[in-house]
């Protein structure tokens, strides 16, 4: 019997020690968070079962992962904690294994609270002991403890004993680790040779994968391509990032991939189109406990949506008493990047004056969101917004210039852009519309902004009315392109983008035979279709929409359905919002071109009704222009006639 026992507790110890074994290979040479969450669970569970004390502070240190705050929910944030506590107080104090577990209870707190100062200590205490893997963790804790902008220094120092510690630990996975953080820190830096790093970091990973690491470098890749205003490919790269992080087993792969998207949709000038995921997300779990970056962005997306009470309460709620009780941790330069877009957009120079102080220490660093996510571009194109909501216009027009060269150098085209834009609105301010300088400044900006893809934003003055920007070349015709489903006004130097509507496509027609004279009745009935066509020889009416067309629609909206399921299931949703905007698009097209019961709608020979549908499109389309460029909207308002015959003559 007693053999059994013996033989029995040796057979238990061996299973437990391949589970360590195996949860170590996951952890340290692999980078799988996932695998390595199960391996040392179970062993923690066996070591506890046979009161094994060094091998359930291994399973404990495992348990913790190769980040801080690996552990979200209450629950289990509150489980692990307790394991480590419990495998600390049960192994001998003077142990490697006691220092390896402090040290990881120590960062766990500091990152919690925003602090480093303990966690530093133990580095020094790690050094002393000279164990190089105890040495290791620590300094891989401590770094990520002082992630915030005052740190650049430190943490570089930090990141090369990093690297030295983990030549002698034998642990492939340290070595990994601390090139992809020296990484980080140049793209944090602002560092012009960030990508050299980079392109090493990927030669280690081509030689032998690790998950965790290669989840950060997909989501450097991301950044690099917003960057070059590839947005498309932003786009899909951002994807298989949140593939790579959800196989890992990271807990951010959710919040990295919504911020990369955010951060798309901002340089689109589209941002107020992630309204709801935005809502959604500050809420979420799954976010780090002193992430604020994601308020920030609900505040900027509501107050660009014109939802006011929501912008201000989401802005009062990450302020609380004070911006400057915000720990300052990786997010806190987008977090602080979003406070000042929002203190411009809603006018609230008191919090523009409290996020200006506190950024002014670090203008000469970009916007990069944690270990390289995302890159807002320039602090300084931030500290021009704030400047420009408190009424100094002369510091934001030297800040936002030297905001474009920053963001130049970093190879930002599109942060470069939206610099040049709000410079050139903030020149308009100080030097008045028609100056040459802000006249430049815009059109070089709308230029590059169009080759981009970008829909640039309007001004606003201090009563909240969009401010009015240079004003057209007398004399100079309209422009009119369609793209996608919107449509692009130019005008001189101006240029802006207007979702499709029937009376977009009206005004399209009439600005493409300026001086011509258009019967109603041939716009009502749609590209292609002349006075002649419009009605056969018996007056009998013909549809807006022919069959063909209709079974076209019909087909399309079919394929959106199928695909609009697919990427919800998929948890894609911003794949899947995109393809219900054509949905939404499509099924108004349809409505406006049937009747009762599905009938197709037809306009008859009664030029009287022509004049009236045409006519009050076009003025709904006008207005929609007006609102996003009063000055093309009035121009348009003088210069596009309607009636039984409709005609656009310019000035």
């Amino acid at each position: 019997m007693t053999i059994n026992l013996e033989v029995g507790g040796a057979a238990r110890h061996d299973e437990t020690e391949l589970s360590l074994l195996a949860g170590e290979h996951a952890l340290y040479t692999q980078g799988d968070l996932q695998a390595a969450r199960r391996w040392f669970d179970e062993a923690y569970r066996q070591a506890d079962e046979r009161g094994d004390v060094p091998a359930l502070a291994r399973a404990a240190l495992g348990l913790g992962g190769v980040w801080v705050h690996e552990h979200r929910s209450v629950g289990e944030a509150a489980v692990i904690r307790a394991r480590q506590h419990r495998a600390l107080s049960l192994t001998p104090p003077d142990s490697v294994l006691a220092l390896r577990l402090r040290a990881r209870v120590t960062g766990e707190e500091d990152y919690r609270t925003g602090r480093h100062t303990a966690i530093l200590a133990l580095v020094n205490e790690a050094r002393r002991a000279g164990d190089p893997v105890a040495l290791a963790e620590t300094l891989s804790l401590a770094h990520h403890c002082v992630l915030g902008p005052d740190h650049d220094r430190l943490r570089l120092e930090l990141v090369d004993r990093l690297i030295g510690a983990a030549v002698e630990t034998g642990r492939r996975g340290d070595l990994v680790m601390g090139v992809m953080r020296r990484t980080a820190d140049l793209f944090l830096a602002g560092d012009p040779h960030a990508e050299r790093a980079l392109e090493e970091l990927r030669g280690m990973l081509a030689v032998e994968d690790h998950l965790a690491a290669g989840f950060v470098v997909g989501a450097m890749e991301v950044m690099l391509a917003i960057r070059a205003g590839r947005f498309d490919e932003a786009e899909t790269l951002a994807g298989d990032c949140a593939d790579r992080g959800a196989a890992a087993g990271d807990i951010d792969a959710t919040g990295w991939y919504g911020g990369q998207i955010a951060a798309i949709r901002w340089f689109q000038g589209r941002l107020t189109e992630l309204l709801p995921l935005l809502a959604d997300m500050v809420n979420s779990p799954s976010l780090s406990a002193v992430d604020n970056s994601y308020l920030a962005g609900l505040a900027v997306a509501a107050a660009n949506a014109g939802e006011h009470r929501l912008a201000l309460s989401a802005l009062a709620r990450l302020r609380g008493r004070s911006l400057t009780a915000l720990p300052r941790n990786s997010t806190w330069l987008t977090t602080m990047f979003g406070v000042a877009e929002a203190a411009y957009l809603l006018r609230d120079a008191d919090v523009a004056a409290e996020v200006y102080a506190l950024l002014t220490p670090f203008a000469g660093l970009p916007v990069v969101t944690s270990l390289g996510v995302a890159c807002f571009g320039s602090v300084r194109h931030a500290l021009g917004m704030a400047a420009l909501a408190m009424g100094d216009v002369d510091r934001a027009v030297d800040h936002l210039r030297e905001a474009a060269g920053d963001n130049l150098a970093l190879g930002h085209w599109p942060a470069t852009v939206l610099s040049r834009w709000r410079l050139g609105q903030a020149l308009a301010v100080r030097l008045g519309p028609s100056s040459p300088e802000a006249r430049k400044a815009l059109s070089w900006a709308e230029t590059e902004a169009a080759a981009l893809g970008m829909t640039l934003p309007p001004a606003v003055k201090q009563d909240g009315e969009p401010a009015t920007r240079p004003a057209a070349d007398p004399g100079e015709p309209t422009r009119c392109e369609r793209h996608g489903r919107q449509w692009r006004l130019t005008l001189g130097g101006r240029s802006v983008l207007v979702g499709h509507s029937v009376g977009m496509r009206h005004l399209a027609t009439l600005i493409a035979n300026p001086g011509r004279e258009i019967h109603a009745a041939e716009l009502a009935a749609g590209p292609g279709l002349t006075d002649a066509s419009f009605c056969d020889a018996g007056g009998s009416a013909q549809p807006v929409l022919d069959e063909v067309a209709k079974r076209e629609y019909k087909r399309r909206l079919s394929e959106l359905e199928a695909d609009i399921d697919e990427f919800e299931a998929m948890n894609e949703l911003d794949r899947a919002a995109t393809l219900r905007a054509e949905r939404d698009w499509l099924i108004a097209e349809l409505a406006a071109a049937t009747g009762l019961a599905g009938r197709a709608r037809r306009f008859t020979d009664d030029e009287e009704r022509a004049r009236i549908a045409v006519g009050k499109a076009i003025r709904r389309a006008l207005t929609r222009v007006a609102e996003a460029d009063p000055v093309i909207g009035e121009e348009l308002r003088a210069t596009v006639h309607t009636g039984l015959r409709c005609c656009y003559i310019p000035r």
